[in-house]
């Protein structure tokens, strides 16, 4: 019998906010036991650390330069013929989408000037990546707020939030009034549930958690890369700390849901998000740079192929979630996706990646690379996004992750470490290859 399959994701959440990686304050009980119920991923890293193009990774099983999605606002080409959608449907599946998508906006290559703004308005069906049921905003940030909002359905027409209901809540309501449709279904099902908790509300320029948020979360311990950093963090953390904390409530109701269903041992739950924060204190933004606050995730699995409490160190990649699902489902893997099947990784006696390779975009035009010891990171000249790649690049950070976990001394022009960073730039030019088939040339910092 195929498992069904729920993919909770949420927006710019730390992994250290989780109790299973460390946060001392009850914030999340209920990622928590299913950490302890089924396998949790202690090195996980993001693909892209921006939203629009994460998501494009994870929808298409590509890198986000190979589709044209290498920054926020850029639409994923309708006629691609392998998203997970349309995969998951070949493999049996009924497939529903429920949340953000940001992969609508942005210009359209076949009428010139246009640049459609989905970002307030319904997604068409062309744009939606194959998925079935449909009840979505292309950026719910701009359609919604803690406590008001919308999205639209399969129809385009308006749902709108509950007054004085917050969102995730809210949200979680539909979720559970889909799954109460797939009680008696034949078919198994995908569902995949993208929250916007917990990012910053872009309009009020602050973070929203539950009312009573600041006072719940207020006795926080500093994390080490943001304590004596200027930031936002000192007035934000406790209401980020909430939305995480509502996050790991409405999982709960979902996991709930799914026992009144009888389902639980029938049903694959993955949980993690699509990159970091480190609260302005990088760059003056909330993430696009190489830092561990940015790449590193919660992932957590439980589940069919996923149980035993365990607890893997390798290096884990958002980009390995498609090929995961898939597998998960037992379809066929496309040969031009990326990333492998997380239940290799399961596998100790079999051999896995050393190391990790992120693409970064707006801030900068960079590439990183991360093993267990060691970061290093390069950019393209210019600063700011000069395009989706480049064709020299600029060594920018190496720090010594075992030493100097919340990379406070960067290593970049040091002379002691000339042969690591020739052995990182080596093994940073391979995975370029890998992923762009190009070579570009990388230089000493100027």
């Amino acid at each position: 019998m195929k498992p069904n399959i729920i993919f909770v994701f949420s927006d710019q959440q730390r992994w250290d906010t989780c109790g299973c990686y460390g946060q001392q304050l009850p914030v999340t009980p209920n990622l928590d036991k299913m950490a302890e119920d089924g396998v949790l991923f202690e090195n996980a890293f993001t693909c892209q650390p921006v939203c629009g193009p994460a998501r494009s990774a994870l929808q298409s099983g590509l890198w986000p330069t190979e589709i044209g999605c290498n920054k926020n606002h850029m639409h994923m080409p309708a006629e691609l013929e392998t998203t997970l959608a349309k995969e998951m449907k070949k493999a049996g599946y009924s497939t529903s989408y429920i949340g953000k998508w940001h992969l609508a906006s942005g210009p359209n290559e076949n009428v010139p000037d246009y640049n459609p703004d989905y970002r307030i308005y319904p997604v068409p069906e062309k744009l939606r990546g194959g998925y079935d049921y449909w009840l979505a905003s292309d950026v719910l940030e701009f359609t919604s707020h803690g406590y008001d909002g919308h999205m639209f359905d399969t129809d385009n027409n308006i749902r709108f939030f509950p007054q004085d209901r917050y969102r995730a809540d809210a949200h979680t309501d539909w979720v559970l009034d889909y799954l109460d449709t797939q009680k008696d279904q034949a078919a198994p099902y995908f569902l995949f549930i993208s929250y916007i908790e917990p990012h910053n509300q872009n309009d009020h320029n602050c973070y929203e958690g539950p009312k009573g948020s600041k006072e719940k979360f207020a006795n926080y311990q500093i994390p080490g890369d943001l304590a004596g950093r200027q930031g936002d963090w000192p007035e934000n953390y406790p209401d980020y700390l909430g939305c995480c904390n509502s996050l790991d409530y409405n999982l709960g109701r979902i996991r709930r849901k799914v026992e009144e269903m009888g389902q639980t041992d029938n049903t694959l739950i993955i949980y993690t998000s699509d990159h970091g924060c480190h609260f302005r204190t990088r760059k003056g933004v909330y993430k696009r740079v190489c830092h561990e606050s940015n790449l590193r995730i919660p992932m957590i699995a439980y589940g069919p192929g996923f149980t035993g409490g365990r607890a893997t160190q390798r290096l884990v990649s958002l980009m390995d979630i498609p090929k995961t699902l898939l597998a998960a489902a037992g379809g066929d893997l496309p040969e031009k996706w990326h990333g492998a099947p997380l239940q290799q990784a399961l596998d100790e006696s079999k051999p896995w990646r050393e190391v990790h390779f992120a693409q970064l975009s707006e801030s900068q035009t960079g590439r990183c690379i991360r093993t267990h010891k060691w970061k290093y990171s390069v950019c393209a000249d210019g600063g700011n996004d000069i395009g989706k790649d480049s064709a020299v690049y600029y060594e920018d950070f190496l720090y010594d992750l075992e030493n100097d976990p919340h990379e406070r001394l960067n290593l970049v022009s040091c002379p002691d470490h000339k042969a690591v960073r020739a052995k990182m730039k080596e093994l940073l030019l391979k995975e370029i290859m890998t992923a762009e088939k190009k070579t570009p040339e990388i230089k000493p910092k100027k």
